[in-house]
This record gives C-alpha cells, sequence and structure tokens, in this order.
C-alpha cells in the first residue's frame, strides 16, 4: 500500500542541523565590538528576531534596527556571517531526507527571515543541495510557527493537502501548531527515531 503522505516537510535547525545560539552571538559580539548579552537583547530579548521571521518587518528594516540597538551598522556580510557561524550539518538527517526524496516530495519550512533563504547556499550547503528551491523562510508566509497560516500557506504554494503533509520539528510547540492545521506532526529527538517514524508511513 502506497504511503498517504506525499510531502514531508522539516524544520531546519534542531532537525536537519545543529543551531548553536552561543556562536553565532560570540561572532557577532566580535564584529561589532559589542558585549554578548547586549547582542543577545538585541536579537531576541528586543522582539526582532521574532518580527522579522514572521514577516512584520523586511531585511533591511531588521538590519537596520539591529544596528541602531548595537550602536553600528550590521550589514548582510557581518549577519550572515555571524549565522553561518551558528551552523553545523546534522548528517543523519540529511541522509534521510535524500532518501525520502527519491519518492515523495521534501522541503524544508524554517522560522527564519529571507536572508537565511536567500543565502541558503552559503549558510547550509548541506541543505541547498537536498531540498534545492523548496526551503521556506517563515517570513514568505507572514506568519511563523506555530500559527497555522505558516504551514497552510507552504504547503499550499507546494501544492499539496495539509492531511498529506507529515511535518518534523524539534519543538512540542510547532508540532502541535502543524497538527493543529491538519498536518500530521513527529517531533524529532534523533535520527533513529525519525527513521522509524517515516518507516512507519512508508515513506523510506
Amino acid at each position: 500500500m502506497p504511503s498517504p503522505i506525499s510531502l514531508v516537510l522539516f524544520d531546519m535547525e534542531g532537525v536537519l542541523t545543529h543551531y548553536d545560539r552561543s556562536a553565532r552571538v560570540d561572532h557577532l559580539s566580535a564584529t561589532t565590538g559589542q558585549p554578548p548579552d547586549m547582542v543577545r537583547h538585541a536579537i531576541w530579548g528586543s522582539g526582532l528576531e521574532a518580527r522579522a521571521d514572521a514577516g512584520q518587518i523586511t531585511d533591511d528594516e531588521y538590519l537596520s534596527a539591529l544596528g541602531e540597538m548595537l550602536g553600528c551598522r550590521v550589514d548582510r556580510e557581518k549577519w550572515l556571517a555571524a549565522r553561518h557561524a551558528s551552523i553545523t550539518p546534522n548528517a543523519q538527517s540529511l541522509k534521510l531526507a535524500e532518501r525520502v526524496a527519491q519518492r515523495h516530495k521534501i522541503a524544508v519550512l524554517t522560522n527564519n527571515c529571507r536572508l537565511v533563504t536567500d543565502h541558503i547556499g552559503y549558510l547550509n550547503p548541506g541543505v541547498a543541495r537536498v531540498f534545492g528551491p523548496h526551503v521556506y523562510a517563515s517570513a514568505s508566509f507572514g506568519a511563523s510557527k506555530p500559527a497555522a497560516e505558516a504551514y497552510l500557506r507552504c504547503v499550499e504554494q507546494l501544492g499539496i493537502g495539509a492531511s498529506e503533509t507529515l511535518f518534523i520539528d524539534d519543538t512540542d510547540a510547532n508540532v502541535a501548531g502543524a497538527i493543529d492545521a491538519g498536518l500530521h506532526g513527529h517531533r524529532f529527538v534523533d535520527a533513529d527515531a525519525l527513521s522509524k517514524e517515516l518507516e512507519h508511513w512508508k515513506l523510506l
């Protein structure tokens, strides 16, 4: 019997890659000359990154506001270099995604601004290689996970029904949001458990 799943939609950071916030903070701290606590507050404590991830501000507005809070100009090169420092591929998860892609559609939905997806080849070449153009930032849909709009607008763009989609994320709230939106969901713990879940759905 064929799988009822047509699309496997992956979160990126925490599933396909390991995300090191401290490395990102330290890198941006070194390039701006500002202390790590100030960098951390500017990105997350202020709510700036959440607004960018939800598409409430443009990438240029995001970088401008970040620079204002840090008292210096933060251009794309600086921002991308710090982001690059935070990303390490999860080779096992990427290998599973490659296997799924042999017979089914795969895509990425990540809570990020468009800077990440526009520069995915530099930031995350493994993901760019496996997923090609199907790496989507929540900002592109005007909502971030776990809001239903993020998932539904993404699968609509891919031409797949929510009920035919399996969503993989390492955050309970994001998995619950996907299920509430009508998708199937699996909380990522490690590649071994993900492999069993994919086998359960006859996706490998």
